[in-house]
Order: structure tokens, then C-alpha cells, then sequence
């Protein structure tokens, strides 16, 4: 307790010191300035020092607080920028996305045009079966909307395919690439004949097998536009099914077979249109009835007629 009475003593005595000895320091710089030149100068190497270094860590405080205060700034117009760029990519995705419809619909407009002369409906593919390859697939229209089964289908210009079975509000497209699949053909330039088979190996590398081809003066040609034949029992005549990619004679030397790079790209169909209209085939047997039914009507008339001619006496 003593120890501590003496060292409270002795801190009242320094600061009445200290404080005394400011006063003079008062007292002689306001009575003669040059007498309080030597302590200015004492003080002025003790004092700038630590000015200095108090005011460079004040300013190295404030711009540490103005680089914490940039680094929240800009850290806000980071994310800012990135939400930015995550909507703008969003729209862009969706740009790109209308651009493409347009462009299919554009497509199916023009394919339209060009087969104006059939009535058609538009449908959307609603799921297909495994694979690669649209072979088989189902649209989102059905016999509520006029589509019935053997109704030709067609997209990017050409043949897709046929309708097999038929819902409500359903249909299902076997297209000319299955390996189920007979098209009865001919090269546009010539007529001439020929069978166009699908084959899902075949399909991967672009081609569909074109054979029974009769070329008998040799003027088809690589290159030549082969389109459905209008001897097809199900397929309308004149649709586009693709161009002659190779072409060699058969071991008979009466008929050709080679193959056809498709027109339609069946990896990536969306859109379809079906033809409302089916073929009407009158097969070789129906034309024999009728020309048999022909004869004996006409057989009947004679008959008839020879029954009611008067006997004329000599």
C-alpha cells in the first residue's frame, strides 16, 4: 500500500513538472522568441518524425479504406455484370432458338408452296423410337385433325415418310429410312423405274439403297433427282426423295442399283407436314375385274339385243 502511495507521489510531482515546464515554454515564447528557438528545435527533431509517421499511416489507413471500399465496388459491379451476362446469354439462347424455328417454318412454308396442290397439316414431333435416326416417330396430330393411316409425310423438302397408325390426337410416321421401309421411285429426268429401300446401317452413312433400276439407254446419271413413282401403291407421285450418289450395272446387265443421298435430314426433324390426301391405286387384278365385268355386261347387250330382232322370212 505504501509502494503504491509513492508512486501516485511521484506521478503528481512528473505532471506538475511537465506542466510547469510548459508554462515557461509559454512564458518565454511569448517574451522573446529566439529564447524558445533552442527547444523549438529540440522539439521540432523529436515531434516531425512522429508527425510523419503519424500522417503517413494516416494516409496509408484512408487509402486502404478507400482500396476496401473499390474492392466492395467492384465486387457489386462484378455481380451485377454477371447476372447481366447470364440474362443476356439466356436471350441470346432464345434469339438463336426463334431463329431456328423461323428458319424450319420458313422451310415447311416453302415446301408447302411447292406442293400446294395437296391439302396439309402441320405436326410436331412428339417422341420416336431409340436411336440416332427419326425411323420411326409419333406427331401430335391425329384423326381429329384429318389424318388417316397411309397419309404421306413430308419436311425439308422432301419424303418423309408414311403414317402407320393413327389416335385421336396421335399419329405414328414410319419414315423411308426404316429398315421396313419399300419406296416405289423413278429418276425425275428419264421415268425410268427403280426401288428405293431404307436401311438403318445404310442411314449412317448418309445413303438409302437405290436398286431395280431400269436404265436401259443409259441416261441416268449421278447427281439425277429421284422422286416417288406414279405406279407407288401409298405414295404420291412427284415427291422429292433424294439425289443419285453412285450407280452400278447389276449382274444381269438389264437393271442398275446403286444409292441416294436423302433430301430430308432425319437426325434432326421437329416439324412435319402430312398430306390429307391418299393415293388412290387401282391395282393390275382390279383393272382385270372391271374390264371382265366390261365384257360380260357388253356380252349381256348383244344378247338382248339379238333376242329382239325380228326374224325376216325369205
Amino acid at each position: 500500500m505504501k509502494k503504491n502511495a509513492n508512486e501516485t507521489l511521484k506521478n503528481k510531482y512528473l505532471l506538475i513538472g511537465l506542466s510547469v515546464f510548459c508554462v515557461l515554454l509559454i512564458i518565454l515564447s511569448s517574451v522573446n522568441s529566439d529564447l524558445a528557438a533552442p527547444v523549438k528545435q529540440v522539439s521540432g527533431y523529436l515531434v516531425t518524425p512522429v508527425q510523419k509517421g503519424i500522417n503517413s499511416f494516416g494516409s496509408w489507413l484512408s487509402g486502404f479504406t478507400e482500396n476496401l471500399e473499390d474492392v466492395e465496388t467492384l465486387r457489386e459491379e462484378n455481380e451485377s455484370l454477371k447476372e447481366q451476362v447470364a440474362t443476356l446469354t439466356e436471350e441470346n439462347s432464345l434469339l438463336v432458338q426463334e431463329h431456328e424455328e423461323l428458319e424450319r417454318l420458313q422451310q415447311l412454308y416453302e415446301l408447302d408452296e411447292e406442293y400446294s396442290d395437296y391439302e396439309k397439316v402441320g405436326a410436331n414431333i412428339i417422341a420416336k423410337e431409340s436411336g440416332n435416326w427419326f425411323h420411326i416417330f409419333t406427331i401430335d396430330k391425329g384423326s381429329d385433325d384429318g389424318i388417316e393411316k397411309d397419309m404421306n409425310v413430308i419436311a425439308d423438302g422432301g419424303l418423309v415418310g408414311i403414317v402407320t397408325e393413327v389416335g385421336a390426337g396421335w399419329a405414328t410416321v414410319r419414315s423411308i429410312i426404316d429398315d421396313e421401309s419399300n419406296v416405289s421411285a423413278m429418276v425425275s429426268t428419264t421415268s425410268d423405274q427403280c426401288i428405293i429401300s431404307g436401311d438403318l446401317t445404310l442411314i449412317d452413312e448418309g445413303s438409302l439403297e437405290l436398286s431395280r433400276l431400269t436404265d436401259t439407254d443409259n441416261a441416268v446419271h449421278v447427281g439425277d433427282k429421284v422422286v416417288t413413282s406414279y405406279i407407288s401403291e401409298n405414295y404420291l407421285p412427284g415427291i422429292l426423295i433424294g439425289y443419285i450418289s453412285e450407280l452400278n450395272n447389276d449382274s444381269n446387265n438389264l437393271t442398275k442399283s446403286g444409292y441416294i443421298t436423302p433430301v430430308v435430314d432425319f437426325r434432326h426433324l421437329q416439324e412435319v407436314l402430312v398430306i390429307l390426301e391418299k393415293k388412290e391405286y387401282v391395282s393390275s387384278d382390279s383393272v382385270s375385274e372391271e374390264e371382265d365385268s366390261a365384257e360380260v355386261e357388253t356380252e349381256g347387250q348383244e344378247t338382248e339385243y339379238e333376242s329382239e330382232t325380228p326374224v325376216v322370212s325369205e
